[in-house]
């Protein structure tokens, strides 16, 4: 399975604060760059799901594991989630980026609306997105010591002994190929290396945070799959129709929308 870290372009990025910022470049090496934001848990490896359909697509992915995911140093104690479009500033810089999308599935929703409001952006999709203040079973656990990390020590030890299927019908009902699974699996699993810290930490911030939707002032699109009782709808539906956005929804439930609607998604994506 850790044969899939080799098919990515890995990189490392020292930030002013002495942090490092681990990420992956994937996709088109000169396309239309596209900042994606995993889930939570989840990685840098995120990128493998949709590397192909990015190359196809003429578009760049940058994708970093967020501070305490992966090999990103963890953040100080006063960091919050708007912090982070400081931290990919640097990243930016770094790869020579003017320009970019901004993607953010599920968890890391919320982060790349934060990265939206940068000078950088051009447009933003949130795929199966919660929506700060998230009201959700990981927020509510975040408040109880070691929940979160017991729940995915869990889900993590289940993974060695039943393999990724028992992960990934944690996210969607519909059948995936044994590839997707690996990589879901494997996506999870480095999400986790340093500890659980990083997940409730981001749901404890996030069940408090909120984002007002006159900040957004580039083109938005929400994919929600209707059946999704990971992320609900609800809160997208509201939030879109407060903006200018536009609102897909479709009848699949939390992975499963990502993975059926990612090349339009892609194409929607490109710079103008």
């Amino acid at each position: 399975m850790n044969t899939l870290r080799d098919t990515l372009t890995h990189e490392n990025q020292l930030l002013p604060d002495g942090r490092n910022l681990s990420y992956v470049v994937a996709g088109a090496q000169f396309g239309d760059p596209l900042v994606v934001h995993h889930g939570t848990p989840g990685s840098r490896l995120f990128a493998a799901l949709f590397s192909e359909a990015a190359k196809e697509k003429g578009m760049k992915l940058v994708v970093p594991d967020r501070p305490g995911y992966g090999r990103s140093s963890p953040p100080p104690a006063d960091w919050l989630w708007w912090d982070w479009q400081q931290d990919l500033s640097v990243l930016m810089q770094q790869e020579s980026i003017e320009r970019a999308s901004v993607l953010g599935f599920s968890g890391g929703g919320p982060y790349a609306l934060a990265a939206s409001t940068s000078e950088w952006a051009s447009r933003i999709a949130l795929v199966s997105s919660a929506i700060p203040p998230a009201r959700n079973g990981l927020t509510k656990l975040s408040g109880i010591p070691f929940a979160l990390r017991l729940l995915f020590w869990v889900s993590g030890l289940l993974v060695k002994i039943r393999g990724p299927e028992s992960l990934v019908s944690q996210y969607t009902a519909e059948s995936v190929s044994n590839t997707v699974a690996r990589r879901v699996a494997i996506d999870f699993q480095e999400g986790l290396r340093q500890n659980g810290k990083a997940v409730a930490r981001e749901n404890r911030s996030l069940a408090r945070a909120s984002f007002d939707p006159d900040e957004l002032t580039v083109p938005l699109l929400a994919v929600h799959g209707t059946e999704d009782s990971n992320t609900p709808i609800g809160p997208v539906r509201t939030f879109v129709s407060r903006t200018a956005g536009e609102m897909v929804s479709t009848e699949s439930d939390h992975l499963g929308t990502l993975l059926e609607r990612m090349p339009e998604i892609l194409e929607w994506l490109q710079l103008d």
